[in-house]
């Protein structure tokens, strides 16, 4: 992973600061290996992320399907009860320590094959790293299925049909078979890989942008910052395709609907508003702003640890 932090053990590129890491390997990158430990370092920052974030998410989503105030999907998930608040947390889980162990792993390793196979080229390294990110973003649709999965077991409307995520596969593969789990995929694609080649070309301009940090702490106050802001940003950037996503999976069998289509359904249910089309985009901003400086955070201090 190509990181923007001086402390950072990569490679130096044009995006990054260069420098000597300040602390000294750990055993654990020992055992995995100057590649390994950007999978195990990007899985651990998922899994902190969605402990802390799932329930804002549950009010994110009931805002994408529904069009309705983050106060009413608050007040739905109070009925909801308690019991119910980490309802359909495994699947995001799963899929989010996986996909983003992928996307800092994936793009590690699509990065360095791809400058060695472009070396002499003349291909420019900014030209090259951006491919390597957007293959590692088209790489992580491979496990849509599990925010299929998440999508139906956040939906009230699903809670009596679906117990859990076991229940939940079993139920698609079973009536409608593999590609019901793959429903609202092109909408992810299109969202993955152009946010991931934004991501990580702009993450090393921006951190070069904020003040020098001298402490550990300082370095961590500024790649949460980064992380934030970028996500953030991106969040709302990608946040219509995120909408036709919720509402392509919230539906259980029929024809499967373009991207297109269902953009039109929900922007004639929306009365044709731009502001409606957008509800939640502003819980879905600070939802980004704190995921994402929590992953990068994270993920940068656990590089320097291991």
């Amino acid at each position: 992973m190509d990181s923007p932090s001086p402390r950072t053990p990569s490679p130096p590129s044009p995006l990054t600061k260069g420098g000597p890491p300040l602390l000294s390997s750990g055993p654990l990158s020992t055992i995995l290996g100057p590649q390994g430990k950007h999978y195990v370092c990007g899985s651990v920052a998922a899994f902190t992320n969605i402990m802390v974030t799932f329930p804002i998410q549950k009010v994110l989503f009931r805002q994408q399907l529904h069009g309705v105030l983050a106060v009413e999907a608050v007040r739905q998930l109070q009925r909801d009860g308690l019991r119910n608040l980490y309802r359909g947390i495994l699947p995001p889980l799963l899929q989010k320590t996986t996909t983003v162990a992928i996307m800092f792993g994936l793009y590690q390793d699509f990065s360095r094959v791809l400058l060695e196979r472009a070396e002499g080229s003349g291909v420019p390294e900014l030209v090259t790293r951006s491919f390597a990110a957007a293959l590692a973003g088209t790489t992580e649709a491979i496990l849509a299925p599990f925010e299929r999965v998440q999508t139906l077991l956040q939906d009230h409307r699903h809670h009596g049909r679906f117990n859990n995520t076991a229940h939940t596969f079993r139920t698609l593969l079973s009536e409608y078979g593999v590609r019901e789990c793959y429903r609202g995929l092109v909408p992810i694609l299109l969202r993955n890989g152009p946010s991931n080649v934004l991501f990580f070309g702009l993450r090393g301009p921006i951190k070069e942008a904020l003040p020098e940090a001298g402490t550990r702490a300082g370095h961590l106050v500024n790649d949460f910052v980064c992380g934030g802001v970028l996500g953030a940003g991106l969040g709302i950037m990608f946040y219509p395709l995120n909408v036709i996503k919720s509402r392509a999976q919230s539906r259980v069998g029929g024809a499967f609907q373009p991207c297109g289509q269902v953009l039109l359904t929900v922007w004639r249910e929306r009365g044709g508003s731009l502001a409606m089309l957008f509800r939640g985009a502003h819980l879905n901003y600070h939802r980004s702003l704190l995921s994402w400086g929590i992953i990068n955070a994270t993920y940068e201090l656990l590089l320097k640890l291991v």
